[in-house]
């Protein structure tokens, strides 16, 4: 690291836990992010402040009026532009460090399973239950690790999956592939801050598997209710009949 590096980033370098080691780490990483909307935003922008050294974002959709309410990466001038594009300046501007890649496309099919083989990681920042478990599928076919966020009205939860490592569960040991596509934002609304809590704790869980530092939420399923602020933790465990990972080591 030269010396701007090391200055930009002092104020994490000083934590034990990253060090100039860890840092490094931040720098060579290479992470997926699905989505550059309510999730994507935040999560995208905490991730390249802190030095990740690529970040390639997927999403097919354009800027409108009513994604300002909580896309924090977008702004007035960027109504009708691409959400990728409209990120990718973002970023840009935070830390001109950081390669940004964007790609203004549903990410499906050979694309997303190219995508994710390359990839140390995966952040799932999407609305859908389709992209969800097509995400999933290629994160257990390449054994990445998953970072799952999702957000609607007050409510938030986030998940770690690590397939094929630590006993890991997948996304869709959790839910079955029968999801409601009818539940999203643009139906049933979202508080603002529920998709930056949600988008923040996402970064920080990749941040976390990528330093290989404390203890990431793989096994776990967080629960908030932000009316009452109360958060819950539920226990998951890898399903022996998933229909996605059932045939990894159980390691």
């Amino acid at each position: 690291m030269n010396d701007d590096q090391l200055l930009r980033y002092s104020r994490q370098i000083m934590l034990p836990q990253v060090d100039i080691v860890g840092q490094q780490k931040l720098l060579a990483a290479r992470i997926l992010i699905i989505g550059a909307g309510g999730l994507g935003s935040p999560a995208a922008m905490y991730l390249a402040a802190a030095g990740v050294g690529q970040i390639t974002l997927y999403d097919n959709d354009q800027v409108d009026l009513s994604n300002l309410q909580r896309q924090i990466a977008h702004y007035t001038t960027d109504i009708g532009i691409d959400k990728v594009i409209s990120t990718q300046q973002t970023l840009n501007n935070l830390n001109p460090e950081v390669r940004v890649i964007a790609n203004k496309q549903r990410l499906e099919g050979d694309a997303l399973l190219q995508a994710v083989a390359e990839a140390d990681l995966v952040l799932d920042c999407s609305d859908n239950f389709t992209t969800r478990f097509a995400i999933n599928a290629a994160c257990v076919k390449h054994q990445t690790p998953l970072v799952s966020g999702a957000a609607i009205r007050f409510e938030g939860q986030v998940a770690v999956f690590t397939p094929g490592r630590n006993a890991s569960p997948c996304y869709n040991c959790l839910y079955q592939q029968d999801g409601d596509e009818l539940l999203n934002c643009s139906r049933n609304g979202v508080i603002a801050p529920i998709t930056g809590i949600i988008g923040a704790m996402q970064a920080l869980e990749a941040m976390k598997i990528i330093m290989q530092i404390g203890a990431p939420l793989t096994g776990r399923l967080l629960l908030l209710d932000g009316l009452t602020m109360e958060w819950q933790t539920l226990r998951l465990k890898k399903n022996p009949n998933c229909p996605s990972c059932h045939d990894l080591p159980n390691t």
